[in-house]
């Protein structure tokens, strides 16, 4: 059994942010033969479901590892199988952080966005993110328990989250995680989280080495996994940093179907 966890955005999906008719075919030969498919982003679970369905994915043998690795969710069961939460401390804590900057940071319920307010920053991650929206200026008040994740977010100014990420750096030593998902989104989850762990987790669960597992992605929260599993792949268009710990990058970009072409590859070793 071969274990494929692929990231979404800018990996899977093109540039519509839709799963090609090429690639949906290799995913219905690959998970045919038996293997496992993991969908793996930062995107909450609904917006990942929604991914998923949109794309027929409908067989059995699909696994998503939503919130950075935070959710890991059994689709044939409908249940989660794993959970690391944020305490709500950590929630007031970061958004006045997150005020010193004046930027935008967001929390989430398990099936909904809660934001400040209905500003620029959340109009534009609505675009791809499509869920119910909360506005609370004070984050934790529209909370009802603990969250997956915060995301911070700047359209046009990263110096200003490099900033914030840097002023909450010692705080944040052995309690979250801050990564970048994109150069407007700065990811804030748990300490013992990530892609990567979630990786060892799902393998651990099939008893699965992690040579048999192959990890795809285009962006800094990928790295993580892409060191966890025995084959690691960037995609053509992923950033320098991520491409310098994968084991293979794709000849063709997300674009061009660049991860079902490079998967075929390694396949028919």
């Amino acid at each position: 059994m071969k274990l494929l966890f692929t990231d979404l955005d800018g990996t899977l999906l093109n540039n519509n942010s839709k799963v090609s008719a090429y690639t949906k075919a290799f995913l219905d030969e690959f998970l045919a033969a038996g293997n496992k498919l993991i969908l793996s982003s930062g995107r909450p679970l609904n917006s990942v479901l929604e991914v998923k369905n949109d794309a027929g994915l409908t067989q059995k043998g699909i696994f998503l590892i939503c919130n950075n690795g935070t959710l890991v969710y059994d689709c044939d069961n409908e249940c989660p199988i794993l959970e690391k939460r944020l305490p709500r401390a950590y929630v007031s804590y970061l958004q006045e952080q997150a005020k010193k900057y004046d930027l935008h940071i967001q929390t989430y319920r398990d099936d909904t966005i809660i934001s400040p307010a209905d500003d620029d920053e959340i109009k534009y991650y609505r675009r791809r993110i499509h869920l119910p929206l909360i506005v609370s200026p004070n984050l934790e008040d529209a909370l009802t328990k603990d969250p997956y994740k915060m995301l911070a977010i700047s359209l046009d100014n990263f110096d200003k989250l490099e900033a914030f990420r840097k002023s909450i750096s010692d705080w944040a030593m052995n309690k979250i995680q801050t990564i970048y998902s994109n150069d407007m989104y700065l990811e804030l989850f748990d300490w013992n989280a990530g892609k990567g762990n979630a990786v060892r987790f799902v393998c651990d669960y099939f008893d699965v080495p992690l040579s048999d597992a192959y990890a795809a992605g285009d962006a800094d929260n990928d790295i993580s996994m892409i060191e966890a599993a025995g084959t690691g792949i960037a995609m053509a268009n992923a950033t320098d940093q991520v491409k310098k710990y994968a084991d293979v990058i794709t000849d063709l970009d997300n674009d061009k179907d660049g991860l079902a072409d490079m998967m075929k590859k390694l396949l028919a070793r």
